[in-house]
């Protein structure tokens, strides 16, 4: 390959043969190998007979033969969690407690390139299957560890919720002089596995160089809180400005959410070029030379004023016909959109960071879930296979990976380990 030009290559996925023992359950965990997957790793996702797998098969809705229910109504349902985080997977079971699953769980580990488990910090090896039990089988591996608190442990157990509230993310929203708010995305259980996925690429391509493995280790809380601090939160407070301000932002101004005949518009018109564009859109143009708005600094010191004249123009028009006459002018703006519009944008379906949910037995179901939000020159990505149903591909990997004959996976069904 070495001196062809890039237009000659054929496009494949960047991870393919790539091969993923997923350990993780819930959320944070198969997020990141949602995407690995996307990528075109081989993702085999490692699930407990005991306990029936992954917790988030049993996320109320379901899809069935019947569509969309609140609760099963067949062998073949699947809930609409487990419909978004588990395509490109294959499913096997495996009871790690039992010392067979374990010896089993290391045979695979031998053929792993990576291996990504989010177990409360501490019990992977307790379970004789952490980073220093399968770097003895396998020197190169990648050991990707997402907890709510790094390898150490934490002071709680690592829900959603609380690293929100560790974080300090719960006052930086809402309005001023209001109880704290709870972001209604997850965003702990979102943002760690972003960091576990661009750690694991960097120690593969730092393996690919040098052949050593190694362990990353991610924490819920630092990820979090690293993106906190993106702004300056704590000098703010220091030079008295307010943390929390809701929908405006004191030192910007024409900024903010206003209100139009049916809904909502947002609007980003800070810098002088953009107030005047939205000046002009409200046919308002002698406001350019006011003195209270001339410039950026008269803007933010008359805000009130400024976002009261912005309101009343809004509210007299459709969301779209404001949008559009900002626009026209240069001034960025959009609908707010609920999210179930949000999620049939046109623009994110044609590139397809948001794809529709297929069922594996039922086919499609409108429903929507994630796409791979990356796009390459030459290389292909997509979640483009249903999630696998329980233990699905058990025999077919355990052969395939861990080297086992037929007898040997015959007598492990037979004992309850797989």
């Amino acid at each position: 390959m070495t001196g062809m030009p890039h237009t000659d290559r054929t496009p494949s996925r960047p991870l393919a043969g790539t091969v993923v023992l997923d350990l993780t359950t819930a959320l944070s965990g198969p997020y990141a190998t949602l995407l690995l997957g996307g990528l075109g790793a081989t993702v085999v996702k490692i699930e407990n007979p005991a306990t029936g797998g992954d917790s988030a098969r049993y996320n109320s809705p379901y899809w069935g033969a019947d569509g969309l229910n609140a609760a099963r109504t067949g062998d073949t349902d699947m809930s609409v969690s487990m419909m978004g985080r588990g395509r490109n997977k294959k499913s096997i079971t495996l009871n790690l407690k039992d010392p067979r699953g374990r010896e089993t769980f290391l045979r695979l580990a031998r053929n792993a390139d990576v291996v990504v488990e989010n177990y409360a910090a501490g019990t992977a090896d307790r379970l004789g299957i952490g980073y220093d039990d399968v770097r003895a089988v396998n020197p190169s591996v990648i050991y990707t560890s997402i907890s709510g608190f790094g390898a150490g442990g934490g002071p709680a157990k690592a829900m959603d919720a609380i690293v929100q509230a560790l974080s300090g993310v719960m006052y930086t929203a809402g309005e001023p002089g209001t109880d704290p708010v709870r972001f209604g995305l997850p965003v702990g259980d979102l943002l760690a596995p972003l960091y576990a996925v661009i750690g694991t690429l960097a120690a593969k391509v730092q393996r690919d160089h040098d052949g050593v493995g190694q362990r990353v280790d991610v924490s819920m809380l630092g990820a979090l809180t690293s993106l906190l601090s993106t702004e300056p939160f704590d000098a703010l407070e220091q030079v008295g400005m307010p943390l929390r301000t809701g929908n405006a932002v004191p030192r910007l101004a024409p900024f903010g959410i206003f209100p139009a005949e049916d809904g909502l518009i947002a609007l980003c018109g800070p810098t002088d070029t953009f107030a005047r564009g939205v000046f002009r859109a409200m046919g308002r143009p002698e406001l350019i030379d006011d003195e209270r708005f001339a410039t950026r600094d008269q803007r933010v010191r008359h805000a009130g004023e400024l976002h009261a004249m912005v309101a009343a123009w809004s509210r007299g028009r459709p969301r779209a016909e404001a949008v559009a006459a900002l626009g026209a002018q240069g001034v960025p703006a959009a609908e707010v959109l609920q999210p179930t519009d949000a999620l049939r944008n046109p623009d994110v379906l044609r590139r397809e960071e948001v794809v529709e949910l297929g069922h594996p037995q039922h086919g499609s179901t409108g429903l929507m879930g994630p796409g791979v939000p990356i796009r390459f020159s030459h290389a292909d990505v997509g979640l483009d296979r249903p999630a696998p149903h329980l233990g699905e591909h058990t025999a077919e990997l355990l052969a395939a990976i861990g080297g086992l004959s037929q007898q040997e996976i015959a007598e492990l069904r037979q004992a309850g380990v797989v």
